[in-house]
């Protein structure tokens, strides 16, 4: 087999989405480019540890887990988490944020002011809005607000914002729609905390970022990677995690990045056609859920 590689994620750049690997290289992902990889046949998929330390029992890991994280190195890695409210004391400001994935599903969630708009990037938001601006634990506060007062989630699965993305409006202001609604009563609620900061409402929209303009709706999702399994496609569109590749013969499927760690890879040549690995058809019935 090819020299093999170990997936670290996907990033968002300046640039658009690129493939990490192991070792700090990276892979550009432009549309149209063939993403086209073979799991090896004689590997497993193993823990990828926890805060830049290395997993010390190389546990293997199911392949259907998004983490691909063994028991103790996810509760490590999560113990120094900002959403596990474990670092009160962080001096960094932080943002408040309202997120649309698609109609009827909005979440609020808090990123550092430093980094931007990337865990909007991350999440897959096709639109979104700050809120405001204030010290972690006020930031806390109003998302503990926002869901208590008006009942918006913090979390939203993956599996439910791919399913809405082959129904997102043509029109930008239809996408912003929902955002203004709930931004103009957030910023009115009883209880905001004085050290959190107003922002006024100014949707901004992912649509063409992900590339999710005129793409054809998605056929069906990975499952998982298996040892031997072949994934071959053209990129199409990404969001957050979510590579959506054309794939000869059967249409755009999924691919959840996340899928990919723990795993090693080993590149496949142009011309390579094959998709192997399980793929969980999208029906109608299920569609008809949201």
């Amino acid at each position: 087999m090819a020299h093999r590689w170990t997936c670290s994620g996907l990033r968002w750049t300046p640039e658009g989405p690129a493939l990490m690997w192991d070792g700090g290289r990276r892979s550009p992902l432009p549309w149209g480019k063939r993403v086209a990889f073979a799991v090896a046949g004689d590997a497993a998929r193993r823990c990828v540890g926890a805060r830049g330390h290395a997993c010390p029992l190389r546990a293997v890991v199911p392949g259907r887990g998004t983490g691909a994280r063994c028991e103790e190195c996810a509760r490590l890695d999560r113990a120094h988490s900002v959403a596990a409210d474990t670092i009160a004391d962080d001096p960094r400001p932080y943002r408040v944020y309202l997120a649309w994935f698609g109609p009827g599903m909005v979440k609020v969630g808090i990123t550092a002011v430093e980094r931007g708009p990337a865990r909007l990037l991350e999440q897959g938001a096709v639109c979104f809005s700050w809120l405001g601006t204030g010290p972690l634990m006020a930031a806390r506060r109003t998302e503990e607000l926002l869901r208590a007062a008006l009942r918006v989630p913090d979390r939203i699965a993956y599996a439910e914002k791919r399913a809405v993305r082959s129904a997102l409006p043509g029109a930008e202001a239809e996408r912003a729609a929902e955002v203004r609604e709930l931004h103009a009563r957030a910023v009115v609620l009883d209880g905001w905390p004085e050290s959190l900061g107003r922002e006024p409402c100014r949707p901004v929209d992912h649509l063409g970022v992900f590339g999710l303009s005129d793409v054809p709706a998605a056929v069906g999702d990975v499952v998982e990677l298996v040892p031997g399994g072949i994934v071959s496609g053209e990129l199409v569109a990404a969001a957050g995690p979510d590579l959506h590749l054309a794939v000869a013969g059967r249409g755009v499927v999924v691919l959840d990045t996340r899928l990919m760690a723990g795993w090693e890879l080993a590149p496949l040549p142009e011309a390579a056609g094959a998709f192997t690995v399980p793929v969980r058809e999208f029906t109608r019935e299920q569609d008809a859920l949201f």
